[in-house]
């Protein structure tokens, strides 16, 4: 799924604060930090098949409310901030979307088994060549 930051956009609030860090007395008075939160289950990007699976991957992601919390504080812009915790949302939602390719147990060919054998046989010629014979 490719997620729209536009749409997605539509979907989150965001909580601000007063941030620590560098900014002299601008910290002290404006408000730069930003938390965004997201609803999954009352979001109509995702179908209910994905909300799960979003729901599972991202547990340890959710507040109290059951939101999906993003923090970010890194600059001194209210704006910027917005955007990078939207950003990291997005990537958040995109590989939780990604589902692992299920692996096929395959039999060993006889080939390869042959061959496997093979070199052991070789690999315990040379070995025994290496044996000193003291039977004169």
């Amino acid at each position: 799924m490719n997620l729209n930051k536009a749409d997605l956009q539509k979907e989150v609030s965001y909580k601000t604060s007063r941030s620590g860090g560098k900014g002299g007395q601008n910290v002290n008075k404006v408000s730069t930090k930003v938390e965004l939160l997201f609803d999954v289950n009352a979001s109509a990007l995702f179908t209910d098949e994905e909300k799960a699976l979003i729901n599972q991957k991202l547990q340890s992601r959710f507040n109290k409310d059951g939101l999906v919390q993003v923090v970010c504080d890194e600059e001194r812009s209210q704006f910027l901030n917005k955007e990078i915790a939207l950003e990291r949302l997005v990537v958040l939602l995109t590989t939780a979307l990604i589902r692992p390719k299920v692996r096929k147990a395959v039999k060993v060919s006889r080939a390869a088994k042959l061959a496997r054998l093979d070199n052991k046989k070789a690999h315990s010629d040379k070995k025994a060549g290496r044996r000193n014979n003291f039977d004169y």
